[in-house]
């Protein structure tokens, strides 16, 4: 959430990064109901200053014994008392409005985010792992094809469990998911990151905090009530990323300054609708509505938040290249912004099974695997997340960040495409291995029942 002195002071530049943004939000009509709060604050305040008046006026009148001065300042007391509530009832129901539009206004760009409008204006800083490719197959068999012939990854079964946008993983494939989350959480621990295992439910207050609500609710699973119903603050809600709860055990906290930088990491299960991509990756693991993610948030001093921006995406780029993924580095646009943040960047994973336009010269597709973000004080001001720089000064909003260590389903998809052997089996990544018991080749398993039949069989 931006202040409202910043706002009011700067509302040029607002406007100018909500249309860079192509945000839809009426910022004149705020600024208006911020107006007009202001001045029914300073007229509230005015007549209680002249309540407190009268108030002293009739005790000088009952010592004096004059009555009838008396009961015209008790009347008039009576009067001012109304006309108080009023203005402050109307105050309390501006202030509402105001302070949920405020909530509904992203975060300003970063004066060197690149001008754009959408995510072909994204600008590639790097690329790495290219110059040294492993041979994979010519004909790269795509991931769900793969897993299905495998028996690893079954989109079928999940569907009958729960629905679409699931999947089982068996045997090796579960084993790899594993070996997967196991060994980014020992890179991270290595680069200092405190472990967090977080509660999967989490409040309304705390989704509003990160900035989940109300911009994101359509994409949260809901614990007890369908999403368009008014939701209370203790309502609850699956974690959609782990960013959620673990910049929540905070809120309303004042840190210190010798607390900081505090770098905590989370494996959790996340849970999205992905409201508005039906149709879009209707088979395989990459887009789903349930997968598992290490995340990493920082909380960090306002001056060193873009110095932590640029080592929090090393420390995620670490995991790809002891996997030696071949990954390319994006800086996002302002019109590919995320709500929340003033700077992010991507790290996409090559997948080479699919041959995609916008692929590398060696054909294939990239794959999001992390976006590295600073929000600023956005995260901290919604949250009531503060440190004191020192013991005697005035407590201030710290800066919080975030990146993915990383998406472990992307991660996946690319190692059963990049490892893949001529022969359809694939190779484990050796940093992997020592988590898989030493295991360096997924071969897949028989199917069971009578899926596993040919059709005449099943007769």
């Amino acid at each position: 959430m931006l202040d409202r002195t910043y706002l009011r002071e700067n509302p040029d530049e607002v406007r100018e990064a909500l249309d860079n943004r192509d945000a839809d939000v009426d910022l004149d009509e705020i600024l208006e109901l911020d107006e007009r709060w202001r001045e029914l604050k300073a007229r509230g305040d005015e007549l209680r200053h002249e309540r407190n008046e009268i108030t002293s006026k009739i005790g000088k009148l009952v010592a004096e014994n004059k009555e009838e001065e008396r009961e015209e300042a008790i009347q008039e007391s009576r009067e001012l008392k109304a006309e108080i509530e009023d203005v402050e009832s109307e105050a309390d129901e501006i202030r509402e409005d105001l302070n949920q539009r405020m909530l509904e206004i992203p975060n300003v760009p970063h004066e060197s985010v690149p001008l754009g409008v959408d995510e072909r204006h994204n600008v590639e800083d790097r690329r790495w792992g290219f110059d040294d490719l492993r041979d994979v197959p010519e004909d790269v068999t795509p991931h769900y094809e793969l897993g299905e012939e495998m028996d690893i990854i079954d989109e079928e079964r999940a569907a009958k469990v729960t629905g679409s946008g699931f999947y089982f993983l068996k045997g090796d494939g579960a084993r790899l998911e594993h070996a997967l989350i196991q060994f980014m959480l020992d890179v991270h621990r290595e680069q200092g990151y405190v472990d967090v295992f977080p509660p999967i439910p989490i409040k309304s207050a705390s989704m509003r905090g990160t900035g989940q609500l109300p911009k994101f609710a359509d994409d949260a699973y809901r614990l007890g009530g369908s999403n368009e119903e008014e939701y209370d603050e203790e309502d609850l809600w699956l974690c959609p990323t782990a960013e959620v709860p673990v910049t929540n055990m905070y809120a309303n906290d004042i840190l210190l300054q010798d607390d900081l930088p505090l770098k905590h990491q989370a494996y959790t299960p996340n849970f999205r609708r992905e409201a508005g991509e039906h149709g879009t990756e209707t088979r395989g693991i990459v887009r789903v509505h349930q997968f598992n993610k290490v995340e990493l948030v920082n909380f960090v001093e306002p001056e060193n938040s873009y110095d932590r921006l640029e080592e929090l995406l090393e420390e995620a780029e670490e995991v790809l290249r002891r996997l030696d993924l071949p990954y390319r580095v994006l800086e996002l646009c302002t019109g590919d912004l995320g709500f929340k943040a003033t700077k992010q960047i991507d790290l996409e994973v090559w997948a080479p099974a699919d041959d995609m336009e916008d692929g590398p010269e060696e054909g294939g597709r990239w794959l999001e695997v992390s976006t590295a973000s600073n929000f600023e004080d956005f995260q901290a001001r919604r949250s009531g997340l503060r440190y004191r720089p020192e013991r005697h000064e005035s407590a201030e909003y710290l800066h919080t960040l975030n990146a993915s260590g990383l998406a472990i389903p992307r991660v996946m998809v690319a190692i059963l495409e990049y490892y893949q052997n001529e022969d359809g089996t694939v190779t484990v990544p050796e940093p992997l291995r020592p988590y898989m018991g030493g295991q360096e080749v997924i071969e897949g398993h028989e199917k069971i029942g009578e899926a596993a039949l040919g059709a005449g069989e099943r007769e």
